[in-house]
């Protein structure tokens, strides 16, 4: 058994949040040097989501660390999506983690740039935006396998699955694609966000779940987005 904090809503900002606190869109509010990634194929700076405070996730070990999410993303009424946006290792989103975090990992070298601000979220007419998040403690079952999870009575399957569903912080995946665990770990879930139904744009498919894991010693993450 694990606690997840589900997201119950979302407030806009009237100012800029301005402390390392989770939210989406604005701009990072950096613990150390800024550490803006940059997108491998388009070489432009990818576009900040949000940022997670990682004590909730991983308790002592995550105290005082914030992980900061980007993905190479269009700016408005632009016309491009890059499919690699759904790979852990292919250049096209990154989980920054500070302070020391670890950049090592993945297949292709990740650049970053000592940018304060960069590209942000957006809503339906272009204009920027920010959001906190309201979240509610739930108690959540272990990780299953696959076979695990097949081999439940249905009933006993759907009330598992009825229970790691939704948008959260922490807790345990509900893949709907296999057990896509990024390579290296071992790995704690940072964030679940089905992102067709959020107050702000995020292309990331044609209806896609984010995945942002972090490593148990609070030191690197990774990005899973599966599509279907």
């Amino acid at each position: 058994m694990g606690t997840s904090l589900r997201i119950d809503g979302y407030s806009a900002a009237d100012r800029p949040v301005s402390t390392p606190t989770t939210k989406f869109g604005g701009q990072p509010v950096w613990l150390t040097g800024p550490q803006w990634p940059v997108s491998t194929a388009w070489d432009r700076p990818m576009r900040f989501v949000g940022q997670v405070e990682l004590g909730p996730v991983l308790g002592a070990a995550g105290d005082g660390k914030v992980a900061y999410l980007f993905v190479t993303h269009a700016d408005h009424e632009e016309d491009f999506f890059d499919p690699d946006v759904i790979d852990p290792d292919g250049g096209e989103n990154a989980v920054i983690v500070q302070p020391a975090g670890d950049l090592a990992g993945p297949v292709l070298p990740l650049t970053t740039l000592p940018l304060e601000t960069g590209p942000g979220l957006y809503g339906d007419d272009g204009s920027a935006v920010e959001f906190t998040v309201d979240l509610r403690p739930v108690s959540e079952p272990a990780p299953m396998t696959d076979e695990e999870l097949e081999a439940l009575p249905a009933a006993d399957r759907d009330r598992y699955v009825e229970r790691i569903d939704g948008d959260k912080i922490g807790g345990t995946p509900l893949f709907f694609q296999g057990d896509e665990w990024p390579d290296g770990g071992p790995w704690r879930l940072l964030l679940q966000l089905d992102s067709n139904w959020v107050p702000f744009r995020l292309n990331l498919g044609a209806a896609p779940r984010l995945f942002a894991f972090v490593s148990e010693d609070g030191a690197q993450g990774r990005m899973v987005v599966q599509d279907s």
